[in-house]
């Protein structure tokens, strides 16, 4: 009995030895049950990881698409890619996700900014740098080449410039779109060859003198002369000829979305607007029409006339679905801001606090 005791013994010892698990595997699992408390910062990295997958999910599928175009119904099919939440509709999801699409609505009028810049150039011609330099200003895609300039070969040719460089050349002059801002607004003057005066407005403050005054009431009844006529003939040390001058510069503002764009930008374009010289300058010579501002390390010249109180009078629809995608960064930016303020907080209390990835926003 002794012998048989002291060999169960012994078997035990070497399985113990040989084989530890065993004896951890005998124990039972301890019986306790965690109270769940919900995490704000970490459903807040979810969601935003479930929404961003969609939403690239959505762009590819309609890339790839020829038109670039789908019908709702059909990325229904689709659900289970993009990964929606099973009381969400995809049609519900595109609406709160509009301001990443730019709708049909907005390609026939982008085409025609691009159409009548290149009528403002003397020869209907850029080079594609200088395009891809108004691209934002312009509120063109960012494949504009494929999206639009291959797209309509019927209006547009790709052609190599003497410095090797690319160009974009216009082939077909439309008579319906050769008609200025100002001229659209004033068409019953235009009809009666009547002079066109350009909209001012001074900052508040703005003391102009009696003399100049009256320079600027005589300079507004000079003759207008269209940006997208041939101004040859006009003697460049003229009130005319500086007229024109800012009726082109007056004209190229309202083709940006936000109706302002950077000097440099408008400087690069001395050439094939045939410009003179130091052309610039008409900016600081009529600060009602134009302000120049010089934030972020740049100038940019605005168009008084499209603002309100700091607010764009008529709001193309490219400029809301940026003020949105703006108002959407800044309400992300503050929210890793307020965990930051809550992490430091926490870091002089002595208490871990999880920071959030950035990019994750």
């Amino acid at each position: 009995m002794l012998q048989r005791r002291w060999c169960l013994n012994c078997v035990v010892s070497f399985v113990g030895y040989s084989y530890p698990l065993l004896q951890t595997q005998k124990r039972n699992l301890v019986n306790v049950k965690l109270k769940w408390v919900k995490d704000a910062v970490l459903d807040t990295v979810v969601s935003a990881g479930v929404q961003l997958k969609a939403t690239s999910t959505l762009v590819s599928l309609i890339g790839s698409h020829p038109d670039f175009s789908l019908p709702v119904y059909f990325l229904s099919r689709y659900r289970g890619q993009l990964g929606l939440p099973s009381d969400l509709k995809v049609s519900t999801f595109i609406r709160r996700q509009e301001m990443r699409f730019v709708y049909e609505d907005c390609y026939v009028d982008i085409l025609n900014r691009l159409q009548k810049l290149l009528m403002l150039t003397k020869e209907r011609l850029l080079p594609l740098q200088t395009i891809d330099q108004l691209r934002w200003d312009l509120g063109l895609p960012y494949d504009y080449e494929n999206k639009l300039i291959a797209k309509h070969p019927e209006l547009f040719s790709l052609v190599k410039l003497p410095d090797d460089r690319v160009g974009v050349k216009l082939l077909v002059w439309d008579d319906c779109l050769a008609l200025s801002h100002l001229e659209f607004r004033n068409s019953n003057l235009v009809e009666k060859k009547g002079a066109l005066a350009f909209p001012i407005r001074f900052t508040r403050g703005f003391g102009l003198k009696k003399k100049c005054m009256e320079w600027l009431n005589e300079w507004q009844k000079l003759p207008y002369t269209s940006p997208y006529v041939d101004a040859s003939h006009l003697d460049p040390r003229t009130d005319v000829s500086e007229k024109r001058i800012v009726g082109v510069f007056h004209e190229l503002l309202h083709l940006t979305i936000l109706q302002r764009m950077e000097r440099k930008n408008v400087s690069n374009m001395r050439g094939p607007l045939a410009m003179p010289q130091r052309f610039t300058k008409a900016f600081e010579r009529h600060p009602g029409i134009f302000y120049i501002s010089k934030k972020g390390d740049t100038q940019t010249v605005v168009l008084r006339e499209a603002y309100d109180r700091g607010e764009l009078i008529e709001k193309h629809p490219l400029a809301d679905i940026r003020e949105k995608q703006w108002n959407e960064l800044a309400d992300s930016v503050e929210k890793v801001e307020h965990v930051c303020s809550l992490c430091s907080l926490a870091m002089l209390l002595g208490i871990e606090c999880f920071r959030p990835p950035t990019s994750t926003f």
